[in-house]
Order: C-alpha cells, then sequence, then structure tokens
C-alpha cells in the first residue's frame, strides 16, 4: 500500500508506547500525518522522536481522556490544525488485572472511563469528520460498541472494525509480568514460558503485528470488512469470534 495514506490525518490515543506507538510508525511510513495522544507528556515527547524519522512531524496532544475536556481538546486540536480525520484508533487504557470480586468499584469505574467512555466521546466527536472523509475507526477491543457503530457507519460510509490484540510485547506486558513474578516467588521468564505453552503459541505478539492489521483495515482494500473483530494472538483464543 505504498503512498496510499499521503496527506491522510491519523489520530492515535494511547500513542505514547506499545502498540499505539507501533501503530503511529506504521501509519507515518506510508506518509501519514500522526496525531499522538496520551495521558503523559513525557512519553508522548519520545514517541513523537521515534515517529518523527518515518514520516511526517507528529503532532502530540497530552491530555487524560478519562474526561471529556481532553477528548473535547485533542478534537479541537486536530479540526482547528487540519479540519479533517481519516482514520481514528482508539487505543488508549488498560482495565486492571485482579480477582474480580476483589476490585473496588471505584477501579472499574476508572478503566471503563477510559477504555470504554474514552472511546465513545472521541469516535463521537471525530465522527462528522470521518464521515467527510470516508474515514475509518479501528478499535483495540470493545467488540459490542463497535458492531453497533459499524451500523452508523454503512450509513455514513465509515468503517469500523475491532483487533482483539493477544498476549504482545509492550511495556506494560513486562510491567505486569514483573509484579505477578514478584508476587508468586517465580522468575519472569519461567512466567512468560508457561504463557507460551498455555497458549500454544509459537511468540509472543509484536506492535508491528497489530500495526500491519490497523493499515490493511483502514485501506481502499477493506472497505467491505466492516463490524467484524479480528484476533491477533498467534492462535491463543479458544473457539470463534
Amino acid at each position: 500500500m505504498p503512498g496510499e495514506f499521503n496527506g491522510k490525518i491519523v489520530v492515535i490515543s494511547g500513542a505514547s508506547r506499545g502498540i499505539g506507538r507501533g501503530i503511529a510508525l506504521a501509519f507515518a511510513r506510508e506518509g501519514a500525518q500522526t496525531v499522538l495522544a496520551s495521558s503523559s507528556e513525557q512519553n508522548l515527547a519520545a514517541a513523537a522522536k521515534a515517529v518523527a524519522p518515518e514520516g511526517p512531524q507528529p503532532l502530540t496532544v497530552a491530555g487524560d481522556l478519562r474526561k471529556l475536556e481532553a477528548c473535547e481538546q485533542l478534537f479541537n486540536r486536530v479540526n482547528e490544525r487540519f479540519q479533517r480525520c481519516d482514520v481514528l484508533v482508539n487505543n488508549a487504557g488498560a482495565t486492571r488485572a485482579d480477582a474480580f470480586l476483589e476490585l473496588p468499584d471505584a477501579v472499574w469505574l476508572d478503566g471503563f472511563a477510559l477504555k470504554f467512555f474514552g472511546y465513545v466521546r472521541l469516535t463521537r466527536l471525530f465522527w462528522p469528520l470521518l464521515k467527510a472523509s470516508q474515514g475509518s475507526v479501528v478499535n483495540a477491543a470493545v467488540a459490542n460498541f463497535s458492531k453497533g457503530l459499524s451500523k452508523l457507519g454503512n450509513r455514513d460510509n465509515v468503517n469500523v472494525n475491532v483487533i482483539h490484540p493477544g498476549n504482545t510485547d509492550t511495556e506494560r506486558q513486562d510491567e505486569l509480568c514483573r509484579q505477578r513474578a514478584a508476587a508468586l516467588g517465580r522468575s519472569v521468564d519461567e512466567l512468560r514460558a508457561e504463557a507460551l505453552t498455555k497458549g500454544n503459541m509459537r511468540r509472543f505478539g509484536k506492535a508491528e503485528d497489530i500495526a500491519a492489521l490497523a493499515l490493511f483495515l483502514c485501506s481502499e482494500r477493506a472497505r467491505h470488512v466492516q463490524g467484524t473483530a479480528i484476533a491477533v494472538d498467534g492462535g491463543a483464543t479458544p473457539g470463534h469470534y
């Protein structure tokens, strides 16, 4: 798809590290003007430094996307600067891992504030621009929301699809593994090997694996792929989506 995204505006939440940064790099290499959003200015600066050599200088917007005001700030910056959005990648957020019955209610609310309502708010804000450009939305998880949104997408000629990442080598995954190893009194290498065996995987996923699918789903070749969820997990997920 060389050059297909030249001049396209691609907005990516959770873009400062891991999968989000990998997606930003992939789009930048295809000529897209990327907009990187995250809560950490420091991490965004590092991501922008990595992305800039691959394509146009990215625009960075720091803010807590759990809050409506930050979502509005991101939209306003993009609208004022470009008056356009061709791709929205909702990737921000990571729910906390713990025992189901022991997680406090506030933790549930905090997780959904970013992982669900952050997606909803950004999509609602950017939808008019996506409709005007006949663009694409790619969500990390939140399949039911995306399936319903795809019906509106059929009417407005906006593609909406979901990527379900599996066990992927990211900074967050490393941090969780270290925490679990410390809690269990076991080594990180031992837990990683055990995870591969249990998942019947050849290797852990990479951010580039997710990015490659995101590029395809937002390309003209995928215009007939609508409202679907695709796992990138090395075959670890049993059954079908």
